[in-house]
């Protein structure tokens, strides 16, 4: 797993939002155990402490779980994970229509252009 931040949002917020792609996206499995908070944090050169605050943050979502001695996992809450992709692919493409938008195409002119980007000419 590779992590990238900018300056403009919190880490944790960040690290949430590119640990719940991961999870949507089927990167990391539903029922996969993950790393120690210690080896992630490593991984993505921050502080423990950043890393267990947002992995408190997965846990809130519902998206991990703690076993309490064998560490934490992914969900395998198929239908939660859904909702989250699904969520994720609403956010995405309401950003799309509104960019699309500011530059002069309304929502049935960008649809049509997708299609002939598609192969549909």
């Amino acid at each position: 797993m590779r992590f990238e931040f900018d300056n403009n949002t919190p880490i944790y917020i960040q690290l949430v939002e590119q640990l719940k792609i991961c999870i949507i996206s089927g990167k990391i499995n539903p029922g996969e155990r993950l790393s120690s908070i210690r080896d992630l944090a490593l991984q993505a050169k921050v502080n423990p402490n950043t890393m267990q605050k947002a992995l408190m943050e997965l846990e809130e979502l519902k998206l991990i779980y703690t076993e309490r001695t064998n560490g934490k996992f992914v969900t395998k809450n198929h239908q939660l994970i859904d909702e989250y992709k699904k969520q994720y692919a609403d956010d995405l493409s309401n950003q799309f229509f509104l960019s699309m938008e500011s530059i002069g195409f309304d929502r049935s002119e960008t649809i049509d252009y997708l299609k002939y980007l598609g192969g549909d000419k």
